[in-house]
């Protein structure tokens, strides 16, 4: 395996560890237009701000950790997955924890 993939290998195994959690509960993916609204503002404010962090020099990413796909001002194609990817990761598990203790606490 090349190093370039590893970035988005974390952001793939990260999504099939959480996607069962989607049978708890009414479901993120099942409810996907709630889903963009609360993953796309909080993306677009951060994929912004890693714009203006690689524009000023603040910081970049190493080369041999990702594919070199870019979207424009360089930011790379797995940086942007990472603001959809990680927020639904979470909201799977938020979602299938609090069903599990609403159900554990109606007994």
């Amino acid at each position: 395996m090349t190093d370039r993939w590893q970035y988005l290998l974390v952001l793939a195994a990260c999504l099939a560890i959480t996607a069962p959690l989607e049978m708890f509960g009414p479901g993120v993916y099942r409810q996907w237009r709630r889903l963009v609204r609360a993953v796309w503002p909080v993306a677009a404010v951060f994929l912004l701000w890693d714009e203006i962090a690689i524009a000023a020099h603040v910081w970049t990413y190493d080369g041999a950790y990702i594919t070199g796909l870019n979207i424009p001002f360089h930011v790379p194609i797995e940086e942007v997955l990472f603001f959809i990817v990680i927020p639904i990761c979470a909201l799977l598990t938020y979602n299938a924890v609090s069903t599990i203790l609403e159900r554990v606490n109606r007994r």
